[in-house]
Order: structure tokens, then C-alpha cells, then sequence
């Protein structure tokens, strides 16, 4: 089987088990705050797990794209060095929300392991938490494997956490022995056998059993209900499936180390470096992924672990004698390989490369001196006999060179030597809190049992497309330090999303009256995030709950506006102008766009007259709920990082402007008043910012120029 032919029967096969097949989730999360990447199927169904969101399926199947760089789970620095991990890799995946547990979970796993995909029994292996009598039990009960392959091992190998904190459980790994010529320990006492630390016996499938939630002291407490969270590792199945010793030397990577070959010259099977080969195929994969998801290389959080990845390709480009930017010329096989299945990097292929090349020629200015002052360091240190380069050289390199520590570590380690991380770090300290602090997300999550019930809990249902003002009842609520958030059955007030900020106003009842500061989303609930009263009663459920009018009708100016800047943008510049990140908020609104080159003054003054021109022919907004693939099939702009159910909402502006949007608009565009661009100017390597107010802010900024 192909791999496309062997992902596809993974779907078939659950949905013949009733699953609803799922799209995929952008590798960048939307709704987040705990992860710089999805580092697993699961991650868009952790509302579920946790209580606070729920779906009209409760089974569930798909192929997940994770990307594992940072944090808890961190593959890089295998990466290349053996031939089975990787950066980006896509995980199959099956779900119960609620539904079924461990023995049909168990079952199905076996069922297509064995009488599907007929891998042979006697060289597979099921490991199952020490303390999981259930689950051991059941593989000797509803599968045939011999009862000597099941095997216990504690919480490092078998207890299941997404990270730090959050849904987690006993988990059950299926394991394929790949035959004792694949162990690459030499040491004498090294123990050949499952876990056992060599490439020999390869992990399959993990069954995880999510029924606990993990809080941020360490604390595990029972969720509402117990939920199966299944991933299957699709490069390894695939080489397995094919009977290849090497992810790499399947279809999934072959088109990849083909085109490397071609543009180096010497074919992969023939080179004497392979390792560059498979480290380079590897990121491209990676960046291109991460990029088409709305990602970008940058100095701090996600953006910075992704410039890293990028440097490191471009180092080992350099082991391969390619001193011009190549990786960006990767990317059309990787559309061409992956672009079927996730349309989003065919979409966005012209973007991508982009920006892989304008990061390729910025480092790739540093990086041949970097080397030859790294030589220079080594020379220094191997003279001395002194095995371990300085943290000030280390600082250095990054300061100066742009070369990041691990890679540094890495060049390091080839020869022998290893790096001075603690001088590095307390050179760096300064910088490292400063990009600590703007990693931080904001972030929703309370402790479950923090939340005070006054009624059934429930979605939320928001009306305030059509009003600013509801009356309903208080579902929920938790004080949170000097705040108490609160979750409403009905309200009006818009939870930021898409870049537009959350709705401000009061919650009040006839002995209540509370300021709702600010609205965020968790899940399919909306909570309300507010001062904390001198004085908290929450007897009366009933309350009326009304958006601040006219800082709403002032965001709706700015939200409407930022569509017809996007089109305006697209005409002008052209059509590989794509939204990069945006904010709309009552004052003002930013937009990003990808765009490689500064725009000067009459390009700028041309976009800024369309968008005018557009308000003054007082357009109406059509919008539309429709399936996700109709609006794409008409046009529709999707917005990098966001994630879309399979009904979507469409906001159409004449036939100027069409995009998949949930944000509160104007009728007609005339409601907007002017349209100013106050700034312009780059805010990474192909991404430009732009800058506006509109309505009486524009008039309050033209009044103040003429005095």
C-alpha cells in the first residue's frame, strides 16, 4: 500500500465503526494558550476532556498534523540521528467522547493491526500502565496475543499527559519488533527488549485512557466522564506497512530526498552525509506546515523555535557544499507530496517559499562567517585541551551570528566538545526574561472543581449578532484572584476571536450590578471575565447582561474596515497578499500581511482611497452561514492560525470582499466614516503592518492635523 492508500484506510476503518471523520487542526493552536504547536491529535478535543465543550459526534477520526519541537514533548535533537523521529509527522487518530472505553478501543487497534493491515502477531507488543489490571486483562481476554507480549511499565512510558497540565490517563502502546538487526546499542549490557532504548522495537500505536485532569500543583482529579484518545504514528506505520528499515526510505519522504539530490547533485543513496539529507527533508516538512498555519519565524516564542528549525536545515545545507538559499525550492514537493490531503500548504506555496527564502539569504549572510569564527573557537579550545566552548563564545555566535545555542551544541558534539549552557544562559538572562514574558498567552483555565454550578452546565448561546442587550441566567461561576468569571446561558457579548477584541459591559440584576471587563472563549462556553465585587451575590440566576453600545458599534467600524484593507491590499500589491495577524479593537484596528517589499507613498495612498471609495458606495454586508468547502469553493479567504468547524459563517462585501469571518460587522459600509492609515512598516522578514483608525476617530485625527 501507498502511504495515501494506508492513511485512507485508517479513516475508512473507523468510520465503518461509526466515527465521524474531522479535519485536521492547524499545527499553530487558535484557542491555546498552554502550547507553542499541536503536538497532538487531541488537542482540539481538550474542551471535551475537560468538560466545557461538547459535539454532535461522540466518536471520531482523523489525521492530525503535530509538529513536537518544544516543551514536554521535544524529538529535534533525534531528528536526522535515527530514523524514526521527526519535527512534523501526522498522527492517526480515533476518539470516544463519553462513548466507548478501553475494550473496544483495544480491540479495533488489533482488529486493523492484524486483519486489516495482516502485520504478524508474533512480533507485536502491548505494554499497559503497572497499576492498569483493566486493561491488561482485556488484551488477554479480546485478542489473541500471546500473554507473554503484555507487558507493565510505569509512568514514563505509560501515564499519558498532553503537557504540565491538563486531560491525561493510563495509556496501553502497541509495539513492532523490527528484528535484533535493528538494535543500534553496541554496549555490552545494553537490554534488547521493549522501552529498551535501541531502534529494535518500535512504538505503533498509544491507546490513552484520558480520566484524569491534572492541575497546575501536580494534582490529578476525575473528569465529568472517561474518553479514549488513540494516536498512531503514520511514517512509522507506513514503514512498517512497506517493510522499509527507514521512515525515510518510504513514499512519505522519497520525493523529498529525490529533489534534495537533484538540486545538490549526488543522490541521497549515494551521498556520504545522508543525515543532512534526512534533517533537511525533516524541517522543510516542518516550516512549510507551520508557516501555510499562520506561523512565522521570529526572535521570540514559537516564531523563534521555527527560525531555529530553519537554521539548523540551512546549517547542514552547508555539510552538503550548498551555499544559496535551496530549502525554500523544497516546498513545491512538499505540496505536491502532501497538498491533497491538507489544501491549506497548496494555498499558501507561494507564501511559504517566501519566507523560507527571505530567512535563508538573511542567515545565510552570517552564517559562513559564523563558521569560521566557530572554527576559530574550536581551534582555541581543542589547543587548550579545554573540552567545553564558553558560554560567551556560545552568546556570541547567537548575538552576532544568529547561530542558536543548540545548534551551536550540535556542531559542537561532531567534534567532540560540548557548550557552557549555564554561562550562556546567565549571559542571556535578560533577553530570556524578556521573551518568557512575551510568551505568555492568555489563558482561561480555572481548576474545574473552582467553578460554583447554579444550573445545568451548557454551551453558550450568543446572540449578539442581532443584540446588545439579553436577559438570562448566571450558569456557572469562579473567582480567580481580584476577578469572578462567569459563564451566562444566553449572551450578547463577543468573545475575542479572529483579532477582534472581547466585548466590555455589565452583568446586573436587581442587587448586582458587575463590570465585565473583558470576554474570552473556553471550548463552547463564554466566559465573562470581571471585577470582583465589594460585595459577590449570586442568589438571583436572572440577570440582564449589556455590551458596552458604543465601544461595540466602534470595533464593528474597524472589523468591517479590516476586510476591505485585506482586499484593497490584494489589488494593489497583488493577489499572494495574505492576513498575517490582525487586531480590531474600538480605537483602532492592525492588520499584518505578508508582503515582501515596503510599499511606497501612491501604492499606499491607493490602498487607502479603495477602501474610502468602497465606504462611500455604502455597500451591505451579506453574510452567510454555509459548509466550509462551499465558501472555499466560492472564494472565500480563510485567515491564517484560525480554526473553522465544518460550518462556517461568510462575510461578502459586493463582489469585492468575501472571507470566512465570526466577528461583529457593520450593515452597510457607509457606517464606517473615514478610513485613515496612520502607519506602515515591517514587523518580521515578509511581514508588513498596516496601521488605521476609521470613524470619529479619523475625524478627531484630521481635525488635530489642521491645528
Amino acid at each position: 500500500m501507498t502511504a495515501n492508500e494506508i492513511r485512507q484506510s485508517f479513516i475508512d476503518f473507523f468510520k465503518q465503526k461509526s466515527h465521524t471523520s474531522v479535519k485536521s487542526a492547524p499545527v499553530i493552536p487558535a484557542e491555546d494558550p498552554t502550547l507553542l504547536f499541536t503536538n497532538a491529535g487531541m488537542n482540539q478535543f481538550k474542551d471535551i476532556f475537560l468538560g466545557k465543550g461538547k459535539r454532535d459526534y461522540t466518536r471520531a477520526v482523523n489525521s492530525q498534523k503535530c509538529i513536537r519541537v518544544s516543551g514536554k514533548h521535544n524529538d529535534l535533537e533525534e531528528v536526522g540521528h535515527d530514523t524514526y523521529h521527526h519535527t512534523f509527522f501526522e498522527m492517526l487518530g480515533n476518539w470516544s467522547f463519553g462513548d466507548y472505553y478501553k475494550q473496544e478501543a483495544i480491540t479495533w487497534a488489533w482488529e486493523l493491526l492484524t486483519n486489516v493491515w495482516n502485520l504478524p502477531k508474533d512480533r507485536l507488543y502491548a505494554t499497559v500502565f503497572r497499576d492498569d489490571d483493566e486493561a491488561a486483562g482485556l488484551w488477554a481476554q479480546v485478542t489473541d496475543i500471546s500473554k507473554d507480549r503484555i507487558l507493565r511499565f510505569d509512568e514514563k512510558d505509560n501515564f499519558w499527559e498532553m503537557g504540565d497540565t491538563g486531560p491525561c490517563g493510563p495509556c496501553s502502546e502497541i509495539h513492532f519488533d523490527q528484528g535484533p538487526d535493528m538494535c543500534d546499542r553496541k554496549d555490552e549490557d545494553h537490554d534488547c527488549g521493549v522501552n529498551g532504548d535501541c531502534g529494535r522495537f518500535i512504538e505503533l500505536w498509544n491507546l490513552v485512557f484520558i480520566q484524569y485532569d491534572r492541575n497546575g500543583t501536580g494534582e490529578l482529579s476525575p473528569l465529568p466522564a472517561k474518553h479514549v484518545d488513540t494516536g498512531a504514528g503514520f511514517e512509522r506505520l507506513v514503514a512498517v506497512l512497506q517493510n522499509k528499515k527507514s521512515n525515510y526510505d518510504t513514499d512519505v519522504f522519497e520525493p523529498l530526498l529525490n529533489k534534495i539530490g537533484e538540486l545538490v547533485g549526488v543522490p541521497y543513496d549515494q551521498s556520504p552525509d545522508k543525515m543532512a539529507y534526512r534533517v533537511i527533508a525533516d524541517h522543510v516538512r516542518m516550516l512549510t506546515f507551520a508557516i501555510a498555519d499562520g506561523g512565522f519565524p521570529s526572535n521570540e516564542g514559537r516564531g523563534y523555535v521555527m527560525r531555529r528549525i530553519l537554521r539548523r536545515a540551512s546549517r547542514y545545507a552547508r555539510k552538503l557544499e550548498v551555499h544559496d538559499p535551496f530549502i525554500f525550492r523544497l516546498v513545491d514537493t512538499v505540496v505536491q507530496t502532501f497538498g491533497h490531503v491538507y489544501p491549506e500548504i497548496e494555498e499558501r506555496a507561494q507564501h511559504v517559499s517566501q519566507v523560507i527564502r527571505s530567512e535563508e539569504e538573511h542567515f545565510g549572510r552570517n552564517l559562513d562567517r559564523g563558521i569560521a569564527i566557530f572554527d576559530k573557537i574550536v581551534a582555541k579550545m581543542l589547543s587548550a585541551k579545554e573540552p567545553v566552548i564558553s558560554g560567551s563564545d556560545v552568546f556570541t555566535l547567537y548575538d552576532t551570528y544568529g547561530f542558536p545555542p543548540d545548534l551551536t551544541r550540535v556542531m559542537a558534539r561532531e567534534i567532540g566538545l560540548d557548550i557552557d549552557s549555564a554561562g550562556y544562559e546567565s549571559e542571556m538572562s535578560r533577553q530570556k526574561a524578556k521573551a518568557r514574558e512575551s510568551a505568555k498567552f492568555k489563558s482561561t483555565d480555572i481548576d474545574a472543581n473552582a467553578w460554583i454550578n447554579l444550573t445545568d452546565d451548557q454551551p453558550t448561546i450568543f446572540a449578539g449578532y442581532e443584540n446588545d442587550v439579553v436577559e438570562t441566567q448566571i450558569v456557572k461561576y469562579a473567582v480567580a484572584e481580584d476577578h469572578v468569571h462567569v459563564i451566562l446561558k444566553e449572551t450578547p457579548f463577543y468573545a475575542e476571536s479572529g483579532g477582534q477584541v472581547g466585548d466590555s459591559g455589565t452583568i446586573s440584576a436587581n442587587d448586582i450590578m458587575i463590570t465585565v471587563q473583558d470576554t474570552q472563549r473556553a471550548g463552547d462556553q463564554i466566559i465573562h471575565i470581571c471585577r470582583l465585587p465589594d460585595r459577590l451575590n449570586f442568589d438571583n440566576t436572572e440577570v440582564t447582561a449589556a455590551v458596552n453600545s458604543d465601544l461595540r458599534r466602534q470595533t464593528e467600524k474597524n472589523h468591517t474596515a479590516t476586510h476591505l484593507l485585506h482586499a484593497a491590499l490584494r489589488q494593489v500589491l497583488g493577489p499572494h497578499v495574505q492576513q498575517a495577524g490582525s487586531l480590531v479593537a474600538p480605537d483602532r484596528l492592525r492588520f499584518d500581511f505578508t508582503h515582501h517589499d515596503k510599499p511606497d507613498e501612491a501604492q499606499l495612498l491607493d490602498i487607502e482611497r479603495i477602501v474610502n471609495e468602497k465606504i462611500q458606495e455604502d455597500l451591505p454586508l451579506k453574510i452567510d452561514i454555509e459548509a466550509y468547502d462551499e465558501a472555499k469553493s466560492r472564494g472565500a479567504m480563510a485567515l491564517f492560525g484560525e480554526k473553522y468547524d465544518d460550518i462556517v459563517r461568510t462575510i461578502q462585501i459586493d463582489q469585492f470582499s468575501l472571507e470566512l469571518c465570526g466577528g461583529t460587522h457593520v450593515a452597510q459600509t457607509g457606517a464606517i466614516g473615514p478610513f485613515i492609515i496612520i502607519y506602515e512598516g515591517s514587523i518580521a522578514s515578509g511581514i508588513r503592518r498596516i496601521e488605521a483608525i476609521t470613524g470619529r476617530g479619523a475625524v478627531s485625527y484630521i481635525q488635530t492635523a489642521r491645528t
